[in-house]
């Protein structure tokens, strides 16, 4: 029996995508829309497994609607996190990702790096990051704009670990505030 098994899975695995669609209503009884081949793959041999040597035990079926109940399962959906609000007190529904971070600095800071001897600028802002005008969602897009190369934003701009006090090449409006006024 369990050969007769192995040899209907081997030929379940030279079938495309179609052929397992049509066996998928063959075994089932059913339709699928699936179009995933892997998961007809395994749905179909389960199935085949299961009407030649049988379903789950009674006692197993028990257990698992024993460790069903006692899961944690979730009964809300997640809150949205609250939308950062610009300097103009719009709100913007779609901050950037990468301003989630605790690494980025707090929107207004400016972030500068010299890179082959020309000093680049960036501005962290509500909605992303501004450079040469443009508003970047990442630092890596505006670090691979600058040097033609995938960078991880936060190492090309040094910022990659938190530390007690800010970077040298960090900053903030305060500072710029207090450095010109004294």
């Amino acid at each position: 029996m369990a050969l007769e098994i192995g040899k209907q899975i081997a030929v379940l695995k030279q079938m495309t995508v179609r052929e397992l669609r049509e066996k998928y209503e063959e075994v089932f009884g059913e339709p699928t829309r699936a179009g995933n081949r892997d998961f007809l793959f395994k749905r179909i041999a389960w199935r085949i497994q299961s009407l030649a040597e049988g379903d789950l035990s009674e006692r197993a079926r028990r257990r698992a609607d024993l460790l069903a109940r006692d899961a944690d399962l979730r009964t809300t959906a997640p809150r949205t996190p609250m939308a950062a609000t610009s300097d103009d007190g719009v709100r913007d529904a779609n901050p950037a990702a990468s301003l989630a971070d605790g690494r980025i600095p707090p929107p207004g800071t400016v972030l500068t790096r010299v890179y082959r001897g020309q000093a680049y600028h960036v501005v962290v802002r509500h909605d992303g990051f501004e450079y040469d005008g443009q508003i970047f969602r990442s630092l890596s897009a505006i670090a691979k704009l600058i040097t033609g190369s995938h960078w991880n934003g936060l190492l090309f701009f040094k910022i990659a670990k938190p530390k007690a006090g800010r970077a040298a090449n960090i900053t903030s409006p305060k500072r710029r505030q207090e450095a010109t006024h004294g």
